[in-house]
C-alpha cells in the first residue's frame, strides 16, 4: 500500500520490545492460573487473535478497494482508494491502535503457527509506521507504478457478471478526477519537500499518461468491459451501460488523464531531481537502508550486498564462458555478437514468443511431483503484456489468479519489439514466472487452509522472488535445459539477478550515473538493448527492490545446504520445499527459523526410529 499523506509527522516508536513481546508474552500472568482456567483463557485468547486478524484484513479491504477487486471480492468495486492527507493520516493511526491490540495478547500457550501469524502481523504493522517518515506518498508516480497504470488494469481485473458489476463500474469511472486531483496534490507536496523522482523516469511516465489520453474512449484499455457481454446482461441493459461507460470515460477519466499530462509536463517534471539515486534525497542513506532491509529482510549494508554482487557476476561469468568454449567460440563478446545476428535466437512473431514460454511451462508440469508434496490446483495462462505499458516494462510479470480460481494466474510476456529479443533466457524465465516459480509459490498460499487471509496474500521480496530464482535453477537440476543455449540463458538470467546486486547499491549508493549502469550490463551480460535499458530504468525507479531476487535465493540455497549437511541421507528434497511453502511468504530469517525447526524435528524422528528403520 502507498500511504499518502502530506501532514503525517506522528510516527510511533515501535521497535524491538513489541517484536519481542509477540515470542515472550506474559508467562507470569497466567503462572497461578489452574489448568481448566488456563485452557479456557487459552481458548479465548486465540479467538481474540483470530478477531482482531479478520479486523486487520477488513480493514485493509475496505480501504484499499482496488485491491480487493483484485482479489475477486465484489464488496468494493464502486470505490476507489481515498488518496487524501486525512485519509492516510487515518490508515496509520488505526495501525497503531492494531499495534496496541496485538501486543496485549499474551501468545504463550498459543499454537506455534498462531505466534507465526502474529508476528508476521505485528511487523508489517510496525513496518508501516517506520516508512512514515520517508514520506513515499511523495513518490507515488513513476514509469512502473502509479495511477496512470493501475486504473487501466482495473478492468481486466475486475468481474462482470451480471448487470450490477457493470453499474458498481460506472460509478468507479465517475471517482477517477478525484483520485488524479489527489495524487497531484502528494506530488506538489513531493516537490515542496524536494522529494521527486528522477526528470528521465517522468518523462516516461508523461508519454505513457498521454498516450491514454489520446485515445478514443471505445479504443480504451477502460473501455474492455463492454467488448463481451455475459449472457444474464439484456440488449437493452448492454445498450445503457455501453452508453454510460463510454460516456463515463470521455468526460471524467480521459480529461483526467489530459490535466494529468499537463501538470507533468508543466509543473512537475521540470523540477524533479536529475540525479538517478535515491542517496539524492533529502534523507536518501537512511531511506535506502530502509528499503534494502524492507526488500531483503536481512540487515546487510550496501556496501556488503555490493561485495556479495561482485563475487556473484565473477560466479556465473566463469560458468557461462564454460559454455561459451564448449559451443565452439573464444569468448563471450564474440557469442552475444553471434547470439543477436542468429536468427533462431529471435522469435519470428509476437506469437512464436508466447508459444515459447508456453512450451517450457507445458514441459514442467508433469515433473512437479517429484519435487512437491503439495501442488497448486489454480489454473495459468501465458498472455501479452499490454500495449500502453509493453514499451517501458520488464521482459515478463506474473500475475496472481483470484483466490476462487475464477482467474486464473497469468504469465505477461513483453513482445515490444519481439524481433529484438533472445529466446535464450525463455526457458529460465517461464520457470521462475510460472512453475514451478510464482505460479507455483503463490497460488499453493492461496490454497493453504488453517491461515489468516493476510497471509494467505502477503508478500516479501526476498522470499516470493528468491524462490522464483532458485525455481530457474530446479529446472536444471531435473535434466532440464538440454539446449545449450538455454543453458547458457539460464546461467545470464542468474547474471542478470547478480549484477542487480551492483548496479543497485551502485547507483542508489555509489553515486553512479545511468550510463555507469548500462555499461555494465553490457561488459558482463548479453542482455538485449531493449532490456537493458528497461531494467536500469526499473532500479531506479524501485529501490533495492531488485535487491530480493538474488539475496533470496543464496538464502533458500544456503537453508537446503544446511538441511542436507544436518540430515545426510535422511535429507527430502520434497520435504523441504514443503515446509519453504507451507507457511506462505516469510522473512528471511523466520524461514530460517522454520527450517531450522523442521531440521530439529526430522533429526528427532532419526534419532528415535527403531534399529530395524534405521
Amino acid at each position: 500500500m502507498k500511504k499518502l499523506s502530506a501532514v503525517f509527522l506522528l510516527c510511533a516508536s515501535v521497535t524491538s520490545p513489541l517484536r519481542a513481546q509477540i515470542h515472550a508474552g506474559s508467562p507470569a500472568a497466567s503462572a497461578a492460573v489452574p489448568a481448566q482456567g488456563l485452557n479456557q483463557d487459552r481458548a479465548a485468547r486465540s479467538r481474540e487473535l483470530a478477531r482482531l486478524f479478520d479486523e486487520i484484513w477488513q480493514d485493509k479491504l475496505r480501504h484499499q478497494p482496488e485491491y480487493a477487486t483484485y482479489l475477486g471480492d465484489k464488496r468494493y468495486d464502486d470505490q476507489l482508494a481515498d488518496l487524501s492527507p486525512r485519509a492516510f493520516n487515518d490508515s496509520l493511526t488505526r495501525g497503531r491502535g492494531f499495534i496496541e491490540r496485538l501486543s496485549a495478547i499474551d501468545p504463550s500457550g498459543l499454537s506455534h503457527r498462531e505466534q507465526l501469524s502474529a508476528e508476521l502481523m505485528l511487523r508489517s504493522l510496525i513496518e508501516d509506521q517506520e516508512a512514515a517518515p520517508f514520506k513515499e506518498w511523495e513518490l507515488a508516480v513513476n514509469q512502473y507504478d502509479g495511477i496512470h497504470l493501475d486504473l487501466p488494469q482495473l478492468a481486466a481485473h475486475t468481474s462482470f457478471d451480471n448487470t450490477d458489476d457493470y453499474d458498481h463500474y460506472i460509478s468507479r469511472l465517475s471517482k477517477v478526477p478525484r483520485a488524479f486531483a489527489q495524487t497531484m496534490t502528494n506530488l506538489q507536496s513531493g516537490l515542496d519537500d524536494h522529494r521527486t523522482p528522477p526528470q528521465m523516469l517522468m518523462q516516461k511516465a508523461l508519454e505513457q499518461t498521454q498516450a491514454i489520453a489520446a485515445q478514443k474512449p471505445e479504443d480504451s484499455p477502460f473501455a474492455l468491459p463492454l467488448k463481451h457481454f455475459p449472457a444474464s446482461v439484456s440488449p437493452e441493459d448492454q445498450k445503457r451501460i455501453r452508453t454510460a461507460v463510454l460516456e463515463a470515460i470521455a468526460n471524467d477519466v480521459l480529461p483526467s488523464y489530459q490535466r494529468f499530462a499537463k501538470f507533468l509536463a508543466v509543473t512537475y517534471i521540470p523540477n524533479c531531481r536529475t540525479e538517478p539515486g535515491l542517496w539524492a534525497l533529502p534523507d536518501g542513506e537512511a531511506y535506502y537502508a530502509f528499503r534494502i532491509r524492507q526488500s531483503t529482510t536481512l540487515t546487510k549494508s550496501a556496501a556488503e550486498i555490493h561485495q556479495i554482487g561482485l563475487a556473484e557476476v565473477a560466479r556465473d561469468q566463469a560458468e557461462m564462458l564454460a559454455i561459451v568454449h564448449k559451443l565452439g567460440f573464444t569468448d563471450q563478446k564474440t557469442f552475444n555478437a553471434a547470439l543477436k545476428a542468429d536468427p533462431k535466437q529471435h522469435p519470428a512473431s509476437a506469437e512464436a514468443l508466447l508459444d515459447a514460454y508456453r512450451h517450457y511451462i507445458a514441459q514442467m508440469q508433469p515433473r512437479l511431483p517429484e519435487l512437491f508434496g503439495t501442488l497448486p490446483k489454480a489454473k495459468l495462462e501465458v498472455v501479452a503484456i499490454p500495449d500502453y505499458m509493453a514499451p517501458t516494462q520488464a521482459e515478463a510479470y506474473y500475475d496472481q489468479g483470484t483466490p476462487d480460481g475464477k482467474r486464473p494466474g497469468q504469465v505477461n510476456i513483453n513482445t515490444y519489439h519481439f524481433a529484438d529479443r533472445s529466446l535464450t533466457d525463455v526457458e529460465a524465465v517461464a520457470y521462475h514466472e510460472g512453475i514451478p516459480g510464482h505460479h507455483l509459490q503463490i497460488s499453493i498460499q492461496q490454497e493453504l487452509t488453517g491461515l489468516p487471509e493476510f497471509q494467505k496474500q502477503s508478500y516479501y521480496t526476498a522470499y516470493t522472488e528468491g524462490w522464483a530464482l532458485y525455481s530457474e535453477r530446479l529446472g536444471k537440476e531435473i535434466g532440464f535445459y538440454q539446449n545449450p543455449y538455454s543453458d547458457y540463458g539460464r546461467l545470464e538470467a542468474d547474471m542478470w539477478r547478480a549484477i542487480r546486486l551492483v548496479v543497485d547499491t551502485g547507483v542508489h549508493s555509489q553515486h553512479w550515473t545511468r550510463q555507469q549502469m548500462v555499461d555494465y550490463f553490457h561488459q558482463y551480460s548479453g542482455l538485449d538493448e531493449t532490456n537493458t535499458q528497461a531494467e536500469v530504468d526499473r532500479y531506479i525507479a524501485w529501490p533495492a527492490q531488485a535487491l530480493g531476487y538474488k539475496m533470496g535465493q543464496l538464502k533458500i540455497l544456503e537453508l537446503r545446504e544446511r538441511a542436507k549437511t544436518a540430515l545426510g541421507p535422511k535429507f527430502d528434497l520434497k520435504g523441504f520445499h514443503d515446509v519453504v511453502l507451507s507457511s506462505g511468504a516469510l522473512p528471511l530469517d523466520v524461514l530460517e527459523k522454520q527450517v531450522d525447526l523442521w531440521i530439529a524435528a526430522q533429526t528427532a524422528v532419526s534419532a528415535h526410529a527403531s534399529p530395524e528403520t534405521k
